[in-house]
C-alpha cells in the first residue's frame, strides 16, 4: 500500500479519535465537534461518512465498547485515548461490516503509534487481534448481553432503561433503545412561501438528491421528504434560497395543533432556531404577527438567518422580558406556542451524549422552568385563544404532569386535546403536545 493510501485511511480515524478525547476531556458536545472539526478538515464524502460514523457510534455504543474492553484488561483503566483508540478499533470490528477484521487491527496500531501512544501499540495489537480470534463467540456473548443485561447491551445508563421498563416494558424499552442507537434519517419540509413539492422534487434531481415523499396525519402528503442521499446539504442551491428546511416529523404536531390563521397574532416562546417559527408563518402564508421570543436572547440570531433564508417576514424577535411585564399586544395573542426546554429524551438518537449526561434529578428540575414558561403564555393570550405546550421528552413529569399542574393553578383554561409520540409505536422521534383552550 501507498503512503497516500495510508495518509487517505487514517485521516478519517485521525479526527474521529480526535473529536472523541476533546468530548472526554473537556466535556463539549460531540455534534459540536464534529462539525467544527470537518469545517476545518474537509474529507471527501466517503471519509466523511466514517469519520461521522465512527463518532457517533462509539459514542452511542461506548458502555458495550468499555465491557468489551473490560474482559480483556481485567478492568484496569487506560489512559484516555488508549482507550478511545480502542472503542474505535472494536466499534468497527464488531458495529461495521464492510472493514476486514485485519484492516482494523493494523490501522489501529498504526494510529496508536501515530498519536504518540507507540510503547503501547503492542498492547492494542493484542487486544484487538484476542477479539479476531474469538469474533464468533463474541458475538454470541454480545447478543446474550443485549437479552440479558438490555441496558448494558444496547448502552444505555441503567437508570433510565428501568424507568422506561415501569413504563412500557421489556419489548418496547428495547425497542426504544434500539432506535436511539441507529442513525436518523434527514426530513426536509418543503417551503410552500418559495416553491411547491414537484418543483422542489424536480430541482432536487438536478443538484443529486434522492428524496422520497413522506406524510402522517399531522403533516400531509407533499409537506415532508425523507432525503434519502444528497450531497452536502449546505452547498445545494435549493437550501441556499430557501425551499426547503431540515426538521424532524415529530416537530411539526405541535404547529398542526396550534392551527394559526393568516392575519392572526401569534406568540412562540422558545423559538430558536426556528423551525416551528417557520412553519407557523408557512401556515399563516406570511400574512400576520409572529412574535418569537426564547430564554437564551443570543439563540434568535440562528431565527433571525433562518427566516432570512426561508423568505419569512413577519416574524419579529425579542427576549423573554425578565420582570414578566406585559406587553398590550402581545397579551392580546391569538395563539401561544410553549415549545419548552425539556430533557429531550424523546430524540437521544439524535444527541448521542444526551443518554450520559442526563440525570434524573433534571427532570425534576425542567419542571419549574416549564411551568413558568406556561404562566407567562397564559398572561399572553387572548380570551377565546389557543395554547400549545410542547416538549421532545417521552417522561410525564415533564409533560401530563405540568400540564395538570398548570390547570390546577390557572383557572379559565381548558385541556382540549393532548397527544404523545413514540419512536416504536409512531415511527417518529418523541414529542408530547397539549392543545389548551381559554374560556
Amino acid at each position: 500500500m501507498s503512503l497516500l493510501k495510508v495518509v487517505s485511511v487514517q485521516k478519517p480515524r485521525q479526527i474521529a479519535a480526535r473529536i472523541l478525547k476533546e468530548r472526554l476531556l473537556e466535556g463539549k458536545y460531540t455534534e459540536n465537534l464534529l462539525e467544527s472539526e470537518l469545517a476545518r478538515h474537509p474529507l471527501s464524502a466517503v471519509d466523511r461518512g466514517l469519520c461521522q460514523e465512527l463518532v457517533y457510534g462509539v459514542a452511542r455504543w461506548q458502555a458495550a465498547l468499555d465491557w468489551l474492553i473490560d474482559r480483556k484488561t481485567g478492568g484496569r483503566t487506560q489512559k484516555p485515548l488508549l482507550r478511545i483508540l480502542l472503542q474505535l478499533g472494536l466499534y468497527q470490528m464488531f458495529w461495521l461490516d464492510r472493514i476486514p477484521n485485519h484492516a482494523v487491527v493494523n490501522e489501529t496500531v498504526e494510529l496508536a503509534k501515530q498519536s504518540g501512544l507507540g510503547p503501547q501499540a503492542g498492547f492494542v495489537n493484542a487486544v484487538l487481534r484476542a477479539y479476531t480470534r474469538e469474533r464468533a463467540e463474541t458475538d454470541q456473548l454480545v447478543a446474550e448481553l443485549r437479552i440479558n443485561e438490555p441496558a448494558l447491551g444496547l448502552s444505555h445508563p441503567e437508570w433510565l432503561y428501568q424507568r422506561w421498563l415501569a413504563r412500557w416494558g421489556a419489548e418496547s424499552t428495547v425497542r426504544l433503545m434500539a432506535w436511539n442507537n441507529a442513525p436518523p434519517p434527514t426530513y426536509a419540509r418543503v417551503n410552500s412561501l418559495k416553491t411547491d413539492p414537484a418543483k422542489l422534487a424536480a430541482q432536487w434531481e438536478g443538484e443529486g438528491v434522492k428524496a422520497s415523499p413522506c406524510h402522517w396525519d399531522w403533516a400531509p402528503e407533499g409537506l415532508v421528504f425523507q432525503l434519502v442521499s444528497h450531497p452536502p446539504l449546505a452547498g445545494l442551491r435549493s437550501f441556499q434560497e430557501g425551499l426547503f428546511y431540515i426538521q424532524d416529523p415529530s416537530t411539526l404536531l405541535a404547529v398542526h395543533e396550534l392551527d394559526p390563521k393568516p392575519g392572526e397574532t401569534v406568540l412562540d416562546l422558545c423559538a430558536a432556531p426556528g423551525g416551528k417559527t417557520t412553519l407557523i408563518a408557512q401556515r399563516m402564508q406570511n400574512q400576520g404577527r409572529i412574535i418569537a421570543q426564547d430564554i437564551q436572547p443570543e439563540r434568535l440570531d440562528l431565527v433571525r438567518e433562518n427566516c432570512q433564508r426561508l423568505g419569512v417576514n413577519c416574524v419579529e424577535l425579542e427576549a423573554i422580558p425578565a420582570n414578566s411585564q406585559l406587553d398590550a399586544q402581545i397579551a392580546q395573542s391569538d395563539r401561544v406556542l410553549v415549545d419548552a426546554p425539556c430533557s429531550n429524551t424523546g430524540v437521544m438518537r439524535r444527541r448521542v451524549d444526551l443518554r450520559w449526561r442526563i440525570r434524573p434529578e433534571e427532570i425534576e428540575r425542567l419542571r419549574t422552568t416549564q411551568l413558568e414558561l406556561l404562566r407567562h403564555a397564559a398572561a399572553h393570550l387572548k380570551p377565546g385563544g389557543t395554547l400549545v405546550y410542547s416538549t421532545c421528552s417521552l417522561e410525564p413529569e415533564e409533560n401530563e404532569a405540568v400540564v395538570n399542574d398548570f390547570l390546577s393553578a390557572q383557572a379559565g383554561f381548558t385541556l382540549a386535546s393532548q397527544r404523545q409520540l413514540l419512536p416504536f409505536a409512531d415511527g417518529v422521534d418523541g414529542a408530547f403536545v397539549a392543545r389548551l383552550t381559554r374560556s
